[in-house]
């Protein structure tokens, strides 16, 4: 089945002429090849331009190659525009399966006889129509007789199989790649096909996407920057999804933002911002940014508030992984090479026995002529593409874990280039992630860390005077002499510290500084208690 599908795949590339796109002296020898014995074919649309060949072929070739276009879409500064223009129209308008079709499925998955007994009003004409899934209009009746507007999003039948078919065949050329080009081997493409086919096949669970919504409507609850459609999740199943309809403005269609006189420069810097409360705030992340996902509210256009849609696909980065980041970008932010340097090593992006003085050399020649530009002209994206031809020299390794970030921040440095080309990322990016790394370090963070684990210690607490106790009359078969240590001057030091202790963690609950005053005693009298015995 693989190779079948491989041959498809080759078919359908060049059969769209796509080999013709990149120059003659940089085409891989197995597509030269290629092209050499597959002579019958030939570039059959030669009559259109070569950014719809590409949109026709990708939207050809089915899902997995969709969200590849998808992602390209928003990189305008690294495509022709005609090719970037061609490639948006996969983010929402690719082909639909039949409306009748549609409604069998939502009938089958709510286990309903007809559509009706539900929805008052149901529009088999697809809304929009994307990669995996495709969106419906209607009216739901609730229990109390109410009525809502909704959008029903049905999963493409028969898709899954389509898609194992040709994740299987991506395992299958990542593994050869990875055993046949020494070079490939630093990108680990095993990995990143396994943390790619993770994600893809969890967006096929609509149950999961419904999940999702739901997180982050609560992490931005209340916010001027973000809103997230309700979620019904009572009417909602694994292929089927249903939730609130909204009546945005695509964050593509510039023209009616201008129109309706939007904010776009505090537009595109919102679109940051969240990008970066949901990463170091929340460790949670839409992941899935094209335009076809985002919206812009029509109420008060001089405050605008971005509305997010399909959650199907999100990030989530643990502690060391926000830290590493957060202070890598900062570094970069204050072109201190050394620092940047370090961390990759620390963070075991590069080997440890990496040469600092040289790979710090190395990323100060790549960045120092970008830095030379206003930093509203630099391009996150065209540093990252930089960075990455120089790891090469120091075998530096992709991490999967954070693909999706990365992703997400191309769409999001391309949304907001799109809105306000003047945007300067490196600005409106810089204050937020000082203030975060701030937060992690420091006195109040270890205040906060304690009052994380407050009921932990108020578990642990009675026990404490026992265990240290039992310990110091252990004390003789050690190498400690007993008679160094008067076990009663330093118990009633142990009880007034743990007093205090307690006092700290009451006051944790209202009062951060007094809670570190308190604390402080504790720490003071435990010591001079140890000294006094």
């Amino acid at each position: 089945m693989s190779t079948a599908r491989l041959y498809y795949i080759t078919k359908t590339l060049l059969s769209y002429g796509l080999d013709e796109l990149i120059p003659k002296h940089k085409v891989p020898w197995f597509a030269k090849l290629a092209r050499g014995s597959l002579f019958w074919l030939r570039n059959q649309h030669k009559d259109k331009p070569p950014g719809l060949r590409l949109r026709l072929a990708l939207q050809q070739l089915g899902p997995v190659w969709i969200k590849f276009g998808q992602m390209l879409s928003t990189r305008r500064d690294l495509l022709p525009h005609d090719i970037a223009l061609e490639l948006a129209f996969l983010q929402d308008q690719v082909e639909p399966f039949e409306g009748e079709l549609a409604q069998k499925i939502i009938e089958k998955a709510l286990e309903i006889d007809n559509i009706s007994q539900l929805f008052s009003e149901f529009s088999q004409t697809p809304l929009a129509s994307a990669s995996i899934a495709q969106v419906h209009t209607a009216t739901l009746v609730d229990a109390q007789g109410k009525s809502q507007d909704v959008v029903i999003k049905v999963i493409r039948p028969n898709i899954k199989q389509q898609i194992n078919a040709d994740l299987a065949l991506m395992e299958k050329l990542a593994k050869i790649v990875g055993n046949l080009i020494n070079e490939a081997k630093r990108l680990r493409p095993v990995e990143v096909v396994k943390e790619y086919k993770k994600t893809l096949l969890d967006e096929l669970d609509l149950m999961r996407e419904g999940a999702n919504g739901i997180q982050l409507k609560r992490n931005f609850e209340g916010s001027e920057s973000l809103y997230i459609p309700t979620v019904y999740s009572d009417y909602s199943r694994n292929n089927v999804l249903v939730m609130e309809r909204i009546y945005g403005i695509p964050v593509s269609d510039t023209e009616a933002l201008m129109a309706q006189n939007t904010n776009m420069k505090l537009l595109a810097e919102r679109g940051v911002e969240v990008f970066f409360t949901q990463v170091f705030r929340d460790s949670f992340f839409h992941a899935d940014m094209h335009p076809g996902n985002i919206f812009v509210s029509r109420e008060n256009p001089h405050n605008p508030k971005y509305i997010g849609i399909d959650c199907g696909i999100v990030g989530t980065l643990n502690k060391e992984d926000k830290r590493y980041l957060a202070e890598n970008f900062i570094a970069f932010f204050n072109r201190d090479y050394r620092q940047v340097a370090q961390l990759h090593v620390d963070s075991g992006w590069v080997p440890p026995d990496t040469c600092i003085e040289e790979f710090e050399f190395a990323i100060r020649t790549v960045c120092e002529p970008i830095f030379n530009k206003p930093l509203a002209e630099i391009s996150f994206g065209h540093v990252l593409v930089n960075l990455f031809n120089t790891a090469r020299r120091f075998n530096m390794q992709v991490q999967p874990q954070l693909v999706l970030l990365q992703k997400t921040l191309l769409y999001v440095e391309g949304l907001g280039r799109q809105l306000y080309p003047q945007l300067d990322l490196w600005k409106t990016a810089k204050p937020f992630l000082e203030d975060w790394v701030k937060q992690q370090v420091g006195p109040m963070s270890v205040l906060k860390q304690m009052y994380a684990n407050l009921p932990f210690w108020a578990e642990k607490m009675p026990e404490l005077p026992d265990l240290i106790y039992q310990n110091l009359k252990r004390a003789p078969h050690s190498h400690i002499r007993p008679t160094t240590v008067s076990h009663k001057p330093l118990v009633l030091g142990l009880f007034s510290s743990a007093a205090m202790i307690v006092s700290a963690l009451f006051y944790l609950q209202h009062n951060l500084i007094a809670a570190g005053v308190v604390l402080s005693c504790a720490v003071i009298g435990f010591i001079a208690a140890w000294r006094r015995a």
